[in-house]
């Protein structure tokens, strides 16, 4: 099969043969349909993920796909199930990890990748889906929209006509804007270091701010806007959070989806202002609290229902062969979702 394998940190990826080897208990083959790209693979070319002595691997971790074959023990999934891979531990075995061979080599990698024609997934990171929902959508779900929608409702709780600011605007940015507009938040601004005013006002934010050509406070001021009660990070950058945390509202959730980068340092400037109104909240989140088997059947009824679209999420696709391609657009902030077609 064809994958796209990580052999060396920042370096690009090579697109070559891989084999699975033989099934673990609780592992199932899946053959991968649509993938997306997300800026944590990003972080793993670059070895920021823990993951510097473990190459050659593969990557990916929101996908849709068919489960080709089960392995022992596996009860929750059969062959032909169309499923969701997700990053987020759901119900089923734990696996091990599963073993592919690689010019040659024994290759170990993650318990679930999706930059692949097929994977060894663990049973408990896929999630059977009906046929008819959209493979995009699928996909989305294994990690950008379901951490948007899960951290909007289960820890920034954002409430009816809350002032709400999205810090970045790649593809994890996007899932919250359109997270947050479905909560019905009142002002919703979203800042990015590029010009994305078109994309930004279709996904309903009521202002968008290029803080590469605009001063921050001035913008918001020319707004009316003065604080937030709300305010979610997708950059994780240390300049960045130490720029908007003191734009928070007394009593306002402050929410670090984007981590910084390992042994980097934030600084608090005048944290006397943590203590406004009952206490401000400071949270670092690891997909929001999503829970795939609880979760995803949420979602998809809130898509039969029509109140849930990816038709704005996207904004580019791509193939195996020209996936570094798309890495090199989402580093230049090019780009917000890519989705890989596998096949193509």
């Amino acid at each position: 099969m064809k994958a796209a394998v990580l052999e060396k940190i920042n370096a690009p990826l090579a697109v070559g043969d891989v084999e699975p080897l033989e099934l673990q208990s609780g592992q199932v083959l899946v053959r991968n349909i649509v993938s997306g790209i997300c800026g944590s693979q990003l972080q793993e070319i670059a070895g920021n993920k823990g993951n510097a002595k473990f190459v050659p691997h593969l990557l990916g971790h929101e996908g849709c796909g068919k489960v080709e074959e089960i392995g022992p023990d596996v009860t929750r999934l059969k062959k032909g199930d169309k499923v969701v891979l997700h990053w987020r531990k759901g119900d089923g075995i734990e696996s091990p990890f599963p073993t592919y061979l690689y010019k040659g080599r024994k290759m170990p990698s993650g318990k679930v990748t999706t930059f692949s024609e097929y994977s060894i997934v663990s049973e408990n990171r896929a999630s059977v889906v009906s046929e008819d929902i959209p493979n995009d959508f699928c996909a989305l779900l294994g990690c950008s929209l379901s951490t948007a929608l899960s951290t909007v409702e289960k820890e920034a709780r954002v409430q009816k006509g809350e002032r709400v600011l999205v810090v970045g605007l790649g593809g994890l940015g996007a899932s919250f804007l359109k997270a947050a507009h479905l909560a019905d938040a009142g002002s919703l601004v979203a800042v990015d270091v590029a010009d994305k005013s078109a994309a930004a006002e279709r996904l309903g934010a009521t202002l968008f701010i290029n803080i590469a050509r605009q001063r921050l406070i001035e913008a918001l001021g020319a707004g009316n806007v003065q604080d937030f009660d709300v305010i979610i990070e997708t950059s994780g950058k240390p300049d960045s959070i130490e720029m908007t945390l003191p734009l928070l509202a007394p009593s306002g959730r402050y929410i670090m989806v984007g981590q910084p980068k390992p042994g980097e340092d934030i600084l608090i400037k005048n944290a006397y202002h943590l203590f406004g109104g009952e206490g401000k909240m400071i949270k670092a989140t690891q997909g929001g609290q999503f829970s795939p088997e609880l979760d995803i059947p949420r979602y998809v009824e809130l898509y039969r229902n029509g109140k849930l679209n990816i038709n704005d999420l996207v904004s580019h696709r791509t193939t195996l062969e020209g996936i570094n391609d798309a890495i090199m657009r989402m580093r230049e902030g090019g780009a917000s979702r890519v989705l890989i077609d596998i096949w193509q």
